[in-house]
């Protein structure tokens, strides 16, 4: 009984509606609507990182080689442009090459991509100080610094 229960519970579908008076015909247009988004989406063309096999059933492929340390900071720009890609190790070399491998008529788009992703790193590369290192030169400076021992002994006296 446990197992049938099991069963029963993975086919199950939940519907919740608004609405004073329900009836056959509201029901079976919230089935249908139901219906219709999940076939939609089953059918939407897949984004984003994919297996080889599947993107090479899209036709000719490109590549583009990039370093191990790239490649979750690239997913992101690949995601916002809409790109299928996959990932493949290329281990015939000494240090193995990683390559990006996307469909060839997404090259116009991987540039872009490419171009917005480089943009990023280099300017994530020329980044200001931080906050604790300009502290730091300015205690040292702070420290270095000659202090003058003689006191102003008229200090204060407003002269007439």
């Amino acid at each position: 009984m446990i197992i049938l229960q099991e069963h029963v519970e993975e086919r199950s579908v939940a519907f919740t509606t608004r609405g004073t008076k329900i009836t056959a015909e509201c029901l079976w247009k919230l089935i249908k609507a139901s219906y219709n988004k999940v076939a939609k989406s089953c059918n939407a063309p897949k984004e984003g990182k994919q297996s080889l096999k599947e993107l090479a059933k899209g036709g000719k492929l490109e590549e583009i080689e990039i370093s191990r340390d790239n490649i979750k900071a690239f997913e992101p720009f690949a995601k916002k442009y809409g790109i299928k890609y996959s990932l493949f190790k290329d281990s015939s070399e000494a240090p193995p090459r990683w390559l990006v491998l996307f469909q060839s008529k997404d090259s116009a788009l991987m540039n872009v991509a490419f171009k917005d992703f480089l943009a990023k790193t280099i300017k994530k590369g020329k980044s200001k100080p931080s906050v604790k290192d300009d502290m730091a030169v300015h205690q040292e400076k702070v420290k270095n610094a000659v202090r003058d021992k003689t006191k102003n002994k008229d200090h204060g006296v407003h002269e007439r």
